[in-house]
């Protein structure tokens, strides 16, 4: 890394890491990297005006609770949360019906949250923390505010995209680095396919993430390569800069230097993505007139100002994991891999789109990069008034997908796991974010409606609609009174809002995080005169990106 500065490109990073002895030293490293990482322009260091924004930690909504507020620690409340996670997995693909959501919201979210929150899924500091010890135990609240930090800035600034920028002096060629050409991001080239159609338009092949001889992405968060579908967002997103940039080339002729315009066509993406998460995606996925009260009430749920800026735990560990609840097991992808019956193809199941990655062994099943038969068709994934239901996402509950109980890429060839132990906790998406939830001491759903005057669940309400083994899970752990905030936040939107929005609780957590984070940084969209999408770039037909759909036509992946 070049002297005096530090990278903002995180691209060994992985879900669900564990914590060696001879790892620690090095975990240490990445979390003094991290607080040291800041807002700043692309070829200056960070401004003590904007410094503070990337040194943020975890922190808590409501810090001041009592242990009443707090699951019950000992052995018996484990073994009830993994019965619980157990629980919750259908032994059916899609079995639980469909949300009025397309799919694309449920991998936009997944793709704002690698964008704004990075540490919580790895042991940070020492085996003591870790949700895989045989037995583990609640931390300290203060304990974890003091060691855990985010190693990503919150501010919905695309660092994940950018990394450091096109002029950063990088002497050693070990450096990870976000490659550009000029001032325009890199793109990967398609490998052709001997078998199926090559997809639309089949002359642009330009259309993977950039990689290197060994298919590892060349990306700034290398979260975004885990499965196809974020990572084909993710070329959208490169892209949309790339596009940008010529925009201001044609239409701002005042800007002339490569600095000016790649700075001007990078703030024209990041306002245009802050505005379509506010006003397209957080309208889509939480309940009615919450963003509105979100964005017109004085009142911070958050406090960042009054704290320092911080990245609420709740929203990290629990109420923004709503979107495991909408993945399906399979999706109509494209014309070679999507709806059966048509032209022969069939669904684009879960685990193939964790294979064609370059996080999967081997990559591509041998190619170099992804091959021209497997990139997406965003029609399909996108559309709300779709007539066909198995183009929209699972509904927002406590069912989670078969494949979430087997996951792709986790947990492999772990040292010092007899029996596989770990692994198959690794693999489990439920265990572990009940466990996550358990060993970072977050407050009971119970708990978090009340302070925020809604009126919690009843036992009823949790029973209603759950498996026998859910609510003897439930039961045998006293979490019927103190429940985890996941789960209970899933049930809230199921019995609350028949799984088409998350319930009013957790969406007030949603909004007011993510509107809170922009409106921290000074340099984002609510930040500048009346910034709207009329002053942003424009589509051919001269509208401007008010959906994100607009936002792929402007990128070049959508008709």
């Amino acid at each position: 890394m070049t002297e005096g500065r530090l990278s903002r490109v995180l691209a060994d990073l992985t879900h669900g890491g564990v914590v060696r002895a001879d790892e620690t030293e090095e975990q240490r490293k990445d979390v003094l990297r991290a607080r040291e990482i800041a807002l700043s322009d692309v070829a200056r260091e960070p401004s003590a005006e904007t410094a503070s924004i990337g040194r943020t930690s975890f922190g808590y909504l409501f810090p001041g609770l009592s242990d009443a507020d707090l699951l019950p620690p000992g052995e018996a409340t484990v073994a009830a949360l993994d019965a619980l996670g157990n629980a919750m997995i259908d032994q059916q693909d899609d079995a639980e019906g469909n949300s009025p959501i397309p799919p694309i919201y449920t991998y936009w979210g997944q793709f704002v949250d690698h964008d704004i929150t990075a540490n919580t899924d790895r042991d940070a500091t020492s085996p003591v923390t870790s949700i895989t010890v045989e037995h583990p135990q609640p931390l300290d609240r203060g304990v974890v505010v003091r060691e855990l930090q985010n190693l990503r800035s919150p501010a919905l600034n695309l660092d994940s995209v950018y990394g450091d920028g096109p002029f950063v002096d990088r002497p050693n060629a070990n450096d990870a680095a976000v490659p550009y050409t000029g001032v325009k991001l890199t793109l990967g080239r398609l490998t052709p396919a001997s078998r199926g159609v090559r997809i639309p338009p089949v002359d642009d092949m330009e259309r993977d993430l950039p990689r290197d001889a060994a298919g590892t992405a060349l990306i700034g968060d290398g979260r975004n390569d885990e499965n196809l579908v974020v990572a084909q967002l993710h070329v959208a997103f490169l892209r949309f800069h790339n596009a940008a940039v010529d925009w201001v080339r044609a239409n701002e002729p005042d800007r002339i230097s490569d600095a000016e315009v790649f700075l001007r066509a990078r703030d024209l993406l990041r306002w245009t993505y802050q505005w379509l998460v506010v006003h397209d995606y957080l309208r889509t996925i939480t309940a009615p007139g919450v963003v509105d009260t979100v964005l017109t009430d004085d009142f911070d749920l958050l406090d960042l100002e009054g704290r320092g800026g911080y990245m609420p735990l709740e929203f990290s560990v629990a109420a923004f994991r709503f979107g495991h609840s909408m993945v399906r097991a399979g999706y109509d992808w494209n014309r070679n891999f999507g709806k059966p019956g048509n032209n022969g193809a069939r669904f684009a199941s879960f685990e193939q789109l964790f294979q064609f990655t370059g996080k999967a062994r081997p990559p591509f099943f041998g190619a170099p990069s992804l091959p021209t038969n497997w990139p997406v068709e965003w029609d399909r994934m996108i559309d709300k008034d779709s007539q066909d239901p198995v183009r929209f996402a699972r509904r927002i509950d406590t069912h989670l997908a078969l494949p979430l109980g087997e996951l792709l890429n986790e947990g492999e060839s772990l040292p010092d796991d007899p029996g596989g132990r770990i692994a198959t906790l690794l693999k489990q998406l439920a265990r572990r974010n009940l466990r996550r939830g358990y060993v970072l001491s977050l407050p009971t759903g119970q708990a978090v409606a009340r302070l925020l005057d809604e009126p919690p669940l009843t036992a009823e309400e949790l029973r209603e609609g759950s498996s026998a083994e859910v609510v003897q899970a439930l039961t045998d752990g006293g979490l019927l009174d103190r429940t985890p905030l996941w789960f209970y936040l899933l049930k809230e939107a199921e019995v609350r809002a028949n799984g088409a929005t998350l319930g009013v609780v957790g969406s007030r957590i949603v909004a007011s995080t993510i509107i809170g984070q922009i409106r921290l940084d000074r340099t984002s969209y609510l930040n500048q005169t009346s910034w709207g999408p009329g002053d942003g770039v424009r589509l051919r037909d001269g509208r401007p990106i008010r959906s994100i759909a607009d936002f792929l036509r402007f990128a070049g992946v959508l008709a």
